[in-house]
């Protein structure tokens, strides 16, 4: 079975990940979308907003699963047997950064990083992007997808 894992904090979902989580779910046999827990972090959406966001926004979609993790990518990989890390790129610096910690990866494991590019459209968005434009009050229902809402 082809499994891949797509980590990422989802602080929130935005039409970038949408995009991606869509092309993605047709390359591999599952996709588990897994939210990273850092109890250092600030998030803005609590994350049982998020796993509900992104269990709606896939709820008819069979090949994806949604979990939590902590702790290192790869370990967690290992622990669900997923072969595969998918990775959205919007721009050179995503590429850079993503990269190294691809490098790193395949230092540490035998997993594999595939990298898609966001498409041309939503290449501008990004979640601290989006939760910019919530804390000034602007309109962010372009953005993310209709799953996504400010309580």
């Amino acid at each position: 079975m082809r499994r891949a894992l797509f980590p990422g904090s989802f602080d929130p979902l935005t039409l970038g990940h949408y995009d991606i989580i869509k092309r993605g779910v047709t390359l591999f046999d599952e996709l588990v979308i897994a939210i990273g827990v850092n109890a250092e972090k600030q998030y803005m959406f609590s994350l049982e907003d998020r796993i509900d966001f992104i269990k709606e926004a896939f709820k008819d979609e069979p090949k994806i699963k949604v979990t939590t993790y902590k702790g290192m990518t790869v370990d967690f990989c290992k622990k669900i047997d997923a072969n595969f890390i998918l990775r959205g790129l919007r721009n050179p610096a995503d590429f850079e950064f993503e990269k190294a910690i691809a490098h790193t990866n395949r230092r540490l494991s035998e997993i594999e990083t595939v990298f898609l590019l966001t498409s041309s459209g939503k290449s501008y968005i990004s979640s601290s992007i989006v939760r910019d434009v919530i804390r000034n009050g602007g309109d962010y229902t372009g953005l993310v997808p209709d799953t996504v809402s400010v309580k």
